[in-house]
């Protein structure tokens, strides 16, 4: 099984998303800056976010993005699939045609992971993961690095004035 950096960094943003949720829009240039990743990407996987109703859309000064459902609402698996992302370990993407246009010996054994991969991801919600202490150390960790960053932002701009 192969997940590209799209499921990834979809699921990153989101759960970056649900942390900050209850600081009103979030910026995707915000959640670009604390998890490095490039703002036009972000662009293109919330444009597809929002047509699965994932995520809303504030628009003008202050605007941004929220959840559009609980964190609690929303599986790993959602997100991954709302991206067209697909956790398939199959040589065939499921089209039984991996052996000479037909189904190959270990078919059923792959599709079985796959299964077995996308079942375990519907059952982790935005939720589960932020409850998770690792979750919990990496986000204060950028808090404490954000406010650095704006300190030192705040220096360089009295410093000008």
């Amino acid at each position: 099984m192969r997940l590209t950096t799209k499921g990834r960094y979809a699921v990153t943003a989101m759960l970056d998303l649900a942390i900050h949720h209850g600081n009103g829009p979030i910026t995707l240039a915000d959640i670009a800056q604390r998890q490095g990743i490039s703002l036009s990407y972000l662009e293109q996987l919330f444009s597809r976010l929002r047509k699965r109703e994932l995520v809303s859309s504030v628009r003008g000064p202050g605007g941004g993005y929220t959840l559009a459902r609980d964190a609690a609402d929303v599986s790993v698996a959602a997100v991954i699939v709302a991206v067209d992302e697909n956790v398939d370990t199959t040589r065939c993407g499921g089209a039984h045609n991996c052996h000479g246009n037909k189904q190959c010996l270990t078919h059923d054994l792959w599709q079985d992971l796959s299964d077995r991969i996308f079942g375990y991801l519907n059952q982790i919600s935005l939720q589960d993961l932020m409850n998770r202490r690792g979750v919990q150390e990496v986000v204060e960790r950028q808090h404490e690095t954000g406010n650095s960053v704006q300190l030192d932002q705040v220096q360089a701009e009295s410093a000008g004035a």
